[in-house]
Formats: structure tokens, sequence, C-alpha cells
């Protein structure tokens, strides 16, 4: 692998392990703000989901600066938002205050998730654009663990101690924003957007010096040629019903299976099944590993054995596992540590499957004009739905108990199942513009 594009690939991916610290830290702090503004059932839930809210305005909105600002530009924007709201976060003393750093995070999180893999997808080689793309998952669920051990060490520090867990991401939004200096703009957007073609062509040279810079800009402008009109216009026309299916279905079934509701209130249902307080937290720092060690697996599948693949396994596994958490609770069999023991298969069957697909699979299926369109409906599709269940889930698991709850995402995955069985394409080793060949009618 090339060891420009691979450099680039991991500093744009660094916006994803802000993305996971975001999203995770606030398991270990959410108790702590509770108690500290004196909320109810409502505001609690409220709080802990603010960030999700911004989220999917964040992924709604993320491919409008992606167009016309450029994905690095609007890269750089979303490192200033991580710094900003950590800092705001932890120095907040309004509950008010509080929500508005926690949904600026949200915001970045959500517009990182449409502009990093498609920038990576738009400057990566066809043979490793999965393993490329997967990185900014692989930094996704590294971040994750990170905020579950960060929060596991600094929790009992004080009583103050939750303003440190969100604190700390100062750090690395530091260092993400320094890296986004020293990467080049996407050459499709230099080319599609600004006919900036000699840039773009010396910047597919370095990406992969084996390739024919020259043979990728004509297949790059040829496959602009067939769109006609304004991409916005066009989007939600007959010509792209399939990438478009394609993309909310994957993001629907990825939410469906409940992994949010599992990292958000990881310590939470833990404690359901009779853990105490340290052994909670400390069995969430667990599944922050499961999730890291079999991303990492992933990595090095995706692009030998393909999306799908990978995808047909995790299905599978992911029945299982969730019918066992379901029939656990519903026997209240909590024997020892056997719901977490089924809750780190299930994490390491989704971390092999979905985890590492979803952002690879949404940033290839759609053509070059509409990429940063079709990048940001499947964000949103997938972040809206991470909301709605990261708001609801204490109610839920409140109302109808473990049981039903962990029965519904396990009916999903059946439902996922038949999806990748009877309607997701293969695209791995094949170029953009051939897999818009084979997607689009």
């Amino acid at each position: 692998m090339n060891k420009k594009v691979f450099l680039w690939s991991i500093v744009v991916a660094l916006g994803g392990f802000l993305f996971g610290f975001d999203t995770a830290v606030i398991s270990g702090a959410e108790r702590a703000i509770q108690d500290y503004w004196s909320l109810n059932v409502f505001e609690h839930g409220f709080t802990v989901s603010i960030a999700l809210f911004g989220t999917v305005i964040g992924a709604l909105l993320g491919g409008i600066p992606s167009d016309k600002l450029g994905r690095k530009k609007t890269l750089i924007w979303i490192a200033v938002f991580y710094f900003i709201s950590a800092v705001g976060s932890a120095l907040a003393t309004g509950w008010y205050a509080f929500l508005f750093f926690r949904f600026l995070g949200g915001l970045g999180v959500g517009a990182s998730s449409v502009a990093a893999p498609m920038y990576i997808s738009e400057i990566a080689p066809a043979k490793s654009r999965g393993r490329l793309v997967a990185l900014f998952q692989f930094n996704i669920v590294f971040g994750i663990l990170i905020a579950f051990l960060s929060n596991y060490l600094i929790g009992g520090a004080g009583p103050d101690d939750w303003r440190w867990m969100l604190g700390v991401e100062a750090l690395p939004a530091i260092g993400f924003l320094a890296g986004m200096f020293v990467v080049p703009e996407s050459p499709r957007w230099l080319i599609l957007r600004r006919g900036r073609v000699e840039e773009a062509k010396a910047t597919l040279q370095a990406a992969n010096p084996e390739a024919d810079a020259e043979q990728t800009v004509r297949e790059i402008l040829s496959s602009a040629e067939v769109n006609t009109g304004k991409p916005a216009d066009a989007f939600f026309s007959k010509r792209y019903s399939k990438p478009i299916t394609l993309a909310v279905l994957m993001a629907f079934f990825n939410q469906l299976s409940g992994i949010n509701a599992i990292i958000y209130y990881a310590p939470r249902i833990f404690e359901m099944t009779g853990l105490g307080t340290e052994s909670a937290l400390l069995s969430s720092a667990g599944v922050g590993l499961v999730n890291f060690l079999f991303t990492l697996l992933a990595l090095n599948f995706i692009d030998r054995f393909g999306r799908r693949t990978l995808m047909l396994i995790g299905s599978f596994g992911l029945i299982v596992t969730l019918g066992l958490v379901s029939l656990a609770f519903f026997n209240q069999s909590f024997e020892g540590y056997t719901v977490p023991i089924y809750l780190f298969v299930y994490i390491a069957f989704f971390a092999f499957s979905q985890g590492a697909v979803i952002w690879v699979f949404i940033s290839e299926i759609f053509p070059n004009q509409v990429r940063a369109y079709g990048q940001a409906l499947g964000s949103f599709t997938h972040w809206i739905l991470a909301a709605v269940i990261a708001f609801i889930f204490p109610y839920i698991a409140e109302t109808l108990g473990g049981g039903i709850t962990f029965l519904i995402f396990c009916f999903m995955m059946v439902l996922q199942l038949l999806f990748v069985w009877r309607m997701m394409p293969e695209t791995k080793e094949t170029s953009l513009e051939e897999i818009e060949k084979e997607v689009v009618h």
C-alpha cells in the first residue's frame, strides 16, 4: 500500500477517533450529570441524546460544505467544532450551556461521518479502498475504547470527574486539526467542482503510482458527462433509486441492531444484570476492547472476502447473540458474567460486519456527482435512528423489559440477513466509476 495515501487516510480517519470518543464518553458521565443538575427522566434522556440530535443535523447538512468548500476545508471546521465542544462541555456550569456544547460536538460527529469516508473513498486505490475507508470505523472503535478506558481511569477521582471525562477530548481534536493541513484535497472534487485537472492528476499519481492517472481522470470526466442538471435536483430521481435504497437500508439495520443503545448505556445494562458500578464500568471497557480487536480483524478481510461476505457472517452471529441476551433477561439468568459475555460476542460480530462495512459501502455506491448527497443521506438515516433509540431506550427497557427489547433487535437482524442475501451487491476491488455503472440505471 502506498505510504502517502495511507498517511492521508490515517489523518482523515482521526475524525473517526473523535467521533467514537465523543459518542461513548457520555456513558461514564451520564449519571453524574443527572445528579449535578437534578434531571428528571425526560431531561436525562434528552441530555444523553442531544449530541445525537446535533449529529443528525450535521449528517443531513454535511454534504453541503463538502461540495461547496471541499472535503478538506469541511474536515478542518469539524476539528474546530470538536475542540470547542470538548472544552465547553467540561467547563459548562449551566444545563443549557452544556446542551449547546454537546450539540456542537454532535454536529462535528455527523459532518465527519459524511466528509471523512467520502474523502478516503475518493483518494484510495480500488484494491485497498475497503481497508482504507474502514480505517475510519477502526478509529471510531478505537475512540470508543479510549473513552471507556478514560472513563474508568478518571471515574472516582472526585465530584467533578465527569468534567475531566469530557474535557480530555480537546487533546486529540488539536492533533486532528494540525494533521488536516498536510493532506491534499480530494482529486474527484477538484475535477468535478473546480476543474483543476492537473492538481487532481498529481494527487492521483501520488496516491497510486502504479495506476494510469490520465486514464483515471478520463473515467471521472466520463462519469460526469452522463449526469445532467444539478445534483441536488436530480438526487431523488428514479436514476438513483437503487443506491439510495441500499444506503438507507444499510444505515437502518446498523442502528436497529441496538449497537448505540448498548454503547451509550453499557454500564446501566450491566447493572441491570446485577453487576456493581465498578464491574459495570470495567465490563464497558471490555465492550470497547472487543469492538477494537474485531474491527482490526475486519480491516484485514474486507478487501479479501468482500463486504457482502462479512455482512452475511455478522448477521448470523448477531441473531444468535441477541437471542441469547433476550433469553437471559426473560429467564432472569444472570449468573456471573453471562450477559456481558454474550454482549462481548455480539460486539465481535457487529465489529466484523456492520461496523466495518457501513461507511465503506455507503461511500462506494453513489456516483461521483452525487456522492456528497448520498453520503449525507446514509449518515442522516443512521443518526436519526441512533438519536431516537438513545432517547427512548431507557423508557423501553424499563417498560418492556430487557427480554422484549433485545428480542426486537434480534428480529431486525433477521431482516438484515434477508437484505444482504437478496439485495446487497459486492463492491470489492472495483473502481468507483465501475460501481456506478452497476448500481445506477
